[in-house]
């Protein structure tokens, strides 16, 4: 399969990977992608470049630090500008004057940092990203704060608890919420599986609908499981943004 090409740019200062599918959809749909803890982007990964390439797929990956993706100011990321700032104010009107790639076109996707990230911008902003999806995300970060550890989360948190106040789960609106959202888990993944299950938990209970996987498994929180789903993830993106094409 001939594959587009990936490139960094620079958008508002910050360093984005970008993928241009070498076939792409006529409508120009797109993936933005949050990277995890670690800042492992999907750049040339071959795994999800075949993927990406075989829907047509763009695919936008900003690089956050380890900013978890929120509306906190993280020094490592940025002194002045939340990463929330910037995603909305910064990147997605440059996609859009430069690439012609825009909401609701643009799925939110993310694995880790970056699932809880995408959970939780797309909770907030639910009509730009209708689509979602989380991989492995770390819902419960606020786990990490407080345990001398020397994370970006202590300068942006006083305390756990204020960290969970502004986690996903409690940022769910009962009457605003993104209309397809996908979760998955490998259910070896200790330290993050029970907080999909949470979320997953309130979700049924509030009536908001969902897709999840927490049954397919390959390692635990690694990138064997990540792009072992990768399929099913993409498959799942293209197949939400084309029917949100036709509620246009």
């Amino acid at each position: 399969m001939t594959t587009g090409v990936w490139k960094q740019i620079q958008i508002a200062g910050k360093t984005v990977d970008l993928y241009e599918p070498a076939r792409p959809h006529a409508d120009r749909r797109a993936a933005l992608h949050l990277h995890g803890h670690g800042g492992t982007t999907l750049y040339e990964n071959p795994v999800y470049t075949a993927e990406l390439e075989k829907h047509g797929l763009w695919c936008i990956c900003p690089h956050g630090a380890r900013s978890w993706w929120g509306k906190r100011i993280c020094s490592e990321f940025d002194p002045t500008l939340s990463p929330v700032s910037y995603l909305i104010d910064h990147l997605l009107p440059t996609l859009k004057s430069d690439y012609a790639l825009e909401s609701p076109r643009i799925a939110l996707t993310g694995i880790s940092m970056g699932g809880q990230g995408a959970l939780r911008l797309s909770y907030w902003y639910p009509r730009i990203f209708p689509v979602v999806v989380g991989i492995a995300p770390a819902v419960d970060y606020y786990r990490w704060v407080g345990q001398g550890l020397g994370l970006p989360l202590d300068e942006m948190y006083a305390t756990a608890e204020s960290a969970r106040q502004e986690s996903a789960t409690l940022e769910l609106h009962p009457l605003n919420w993104p209309r397809n959202q996908y979760i998955l888990c490998d259910p070896a993944d200790t330290e993050w599986i029970d907080s999909s299950e949470r979320l997953i938990s309130k979700l049924r209970s509030m009536g908001i609908p969902y897709e999840s996987d927490l049954q397919t498994s390959n390692g635990g929180h690694c990138w064997e499981y990540f792009n072992q789903v990768a399929p099913q993830v993409m498959k799942y993106v293209a197949e939400k943004l084309e029917e949100e094409a036709h509620r246009l």
